[in-house]
């Protein structure tokens, strides 16, 4: 009977224990050109310069997509990834940028149409002369505090891409370290994954993820009952037995989650309230606190600017724009 009754009280402390740092939270937003535009419909550089002009955001993770980036062999055009940087630099913006084969948004892996053609080995070679070229272009931009190396590698449930070999990930990390001399910022899920793997990539920062209503087409909209406690000794742990020195949140949940065969573009406000309602979005950001992380980047905002230009709802752009204007 004692043993029951301890094991209650820790799990309810569990559930309860509040590692809120005393310090303020540093909050970023992730903006893809390719969702905003191909996926949304919305004009990108309008939405981004709303993003930097009237949210007022201080921290950008920006993604290199490869078929963007080198959409003909050997022919680079960065006059978009150019634009993006050049305006968050004179506006004072911190940048996380994504370099690799799997960025974020779906499908994941934006290969250029040219890679179907080439060998395994080849596309790694191909692979490596576009991080060394991105490297090399943007090494000596102050305002980049990361170099993100993939995203989410070893998450094989998600995505449209080919397993990622570890060994060649790591070859990344160490290009863009040898090159810029920057910190590496590696992901993962923060509810299917342990992050041991990932943190052995050499990177030095992990960025996890942090969901808590999720969609499935078996089981209809369900939530995650993890505490901000597994987050909070999960990092503490990682930190402890691998190379990563700090922990941050890189997709915290701020955009509903659509159901199969549906998109955003689609959803009434009504609809994508059961996944995240005004105030489960507000829940979402307050436990990413209560989980002691203290850099915290939400995902969705393409998805804000689309409901306040298009459906007339600007709560989530208003509510989110409370962090960076207090």
């Amino acid at each position: 009977m004692l043993i029951a009754i301890i094991i209650i009280i820790v799990i309810v402390l569990l559930f309860v224990w509040d590692f809120t740092p005393k310090n303020p939270t540093v909050w970023g937003v992730t903006f893809s050109q390719e969702y905003a535009h191909n996926e949304l419909g919305l004009d990108w550089q309008k939405t981004y310069l709303a993003i930097l002009d009237d949210l007022k955001v201080s921290h950008l993770r920006l993604s290199a997509y490869w078929k963007k980036t080198e959409p003909q062999a050997g022919q680079y055009d960065f006059a978009d990834l150019d634009w993006q940087i050049n305006e968050a630099t004179k506006r004072g913006v911190k940048i996380i940028l994504a370099v690799g084969r799997r960025l974020p948004r779906w499908p994941e892996c934006h290969d250029p149409s040219w890679l179907k053609n080439l060998s395994a080995e080849q596309i790694n070679q191909k692979q490596l002369q576009l991080i060394k070229t991105i490297a090399e272009r943007y090494r000596n931009n102050p305002n980049i505090i990361y170099f993100q190396v993939e995203n989410e590698p070893f998450l094989r449930s998600f995505g449209q891409c080919p397993a990622l070999d570890k060994n060649f990930i790591k070859k990344e990390v160490k290009l863009i370290k040898q090159i810029t001399g920057r910190p590496i910022l590696v992901t993962d899920s923060g509810e299917l994954s342990t992050w041991l793997r990932t943190s052995r990539l050499g990177g030095d920062v992990l960025g996890s993820t942090l969901y808590r209503v999720v969609y499935n087409p078996q089981f209809g909209y369900w939530r995650w009952f993890l505490p901000p406690s597994y987050y909070y000794f999960k990092a503490q742990l990682i930190k402890a037995v691998s190379p990563v020195k700090k922990v941050i949140i890189a997709e915290l949940q701020t955009e509903a989650w659509h159901k199969q065969n549906t998109n955003l573009k689609e959803m009434s406000v009504a609809d994508a309230s059961e996944s995240l309602s005004l105030n489960q979005f507000k829940k979402n950001i307050a436990f990413s606190r209560r989980a002691g992380f203290r850099e915290v980047y939400l995902w969705g905002v393409e998805w804000w600017y689309f409901l306040k230009e298009n459906q007339n709802y600007g709560d989530y752009w208003n509510e989110a724009k409370k962090l960076w204007q207090k």
